[in-house]
């Protein structure tokens, strides 16, 4: 089919778009920041000029596909968004209001699934039957994808393990609980925990940094961190089994995770000889916008 696909992946900070022709080339490709102040209403209609740019982009009549990526989830049931960290959307009909503009059905996924299709589709994760992907950024974020088609599961939820709660005394989760995994392995969590342990704030980098010279509190929150890693992660292995797991957002490029976090997954994974493959990403943060694009493949 010749058919275009506009990818859009909505961040809490920026909006991508992308173009893709109707064999996956990369047409164009763009950058605006997210309306600020957390509007519903700002949103919608950013979402939908970004929709409108990449169609105007497109040779003569040519027909499109819409695929949009979130920071949530859509509840099957009800078509109203739900356990999305840019709050505005919670409990709105963000795909039907977007359909209701661009007069064109609409495919939406959560960010998680788009990053992890596009990595077993062409990237770190191509070749394995199930693909675990791990978004960790500011948040923590997951989604499945076996042989090449997500798995969103019953609920719609699967793959959520940032919201599995690892420790009911923990800091308060925006999901309502306490202690999810996304608390403690997110560039928040992290810099979370050096302010309640040493009364400063530091930025994630500088935290890392610190630990790679030898400050002592980085050292004692880097090596929590870790050790978290390895304990959601493990966990998350022992119950799934993947046949690979593909780390992306900001976080995964730190190096000690594929090391020493490796090692901590292997401490608290039930299998004692445990060799799945934990890799960096492929296609950094064009995974998010390009599996958008992708959740149209017919």
């Amino acid at each position: 089919m010749n058919t275009y696909r506009i990818g859009i992946d909505l961040g809490g900070t920026k909006i991508e778009s992308v173009l893709l022709s109707p064999d996956r080339a990369e047409l164009y490709r763009e950058r605006v920041p997210t309306p600020a102040g957390n509007d519903y209403d700002l949103i919608v209609r950013a979402v939908y000029d970004r929709v409108r740019a990449m169609a105007e982009k497109i040779p003569g009549s040519g027909d499109f596909s819409i695929g949009i990526g979130i920071p949530g989830a859509v509840q099957k049931e009800t078509g109203l968004v739900h356990n999305a960290n840019t709050t505005c959307l919670i409990g709105k009909p963000f795909q039907a209001d977007l359909e209701t503009l661009c007069r064109k059905e609409i495919a939406m996924e959560n960010d998680a699934n788009c990053f992890t299709l596009t990595e077993a589709l062409e990237g770190s994760g191509k070749g394995y039957g199930m693909v675990f992907g791990v978004i960790m950024g500011t948040g923590c974020g997951g989604g499945i994808c076996i042989n090449g088609k997500i798995w969103g599961g019953a609920n719609g939820i699967a793959g959520e393990w940032g919201h599995f709660s690892v420790d009911p005394g923990g800091r308060p989760c925006y999901c309502g609980n306490r202690g999810c995994v996304e608390t403690k392995i997110s560039g928040s969590g992290m810099e979370a925990a050096f302010f309640e342990q040493f009364g400063r704030h530091l930025k994630t980098k500088d935290i890392v940094a610190g630990f790679r010279q030898g400050d002592e509190p980085c050292k004692m929150v880097f090596l929590q961190f870790l050790e978290d890693f390895g304990r959601a992660l493990g966990g998350l292995i022992s119950v799934l089994d993947p046949d690979v797991v593909v780390l992306g957002g900001g976080l995964s490029q730190i190096d000690e995770l594929y090391t020493l976090g490796v090692r901590q997954v292997q401490k608290y994974a039930f299998h004692k000889n445990i060799q799945t493959p934990i890799l960096k990403n492929k296609l950094g943060d064009s995974s998010g916008v390009i599996g958008a694009a992708l959740l149209n493949r017919s």
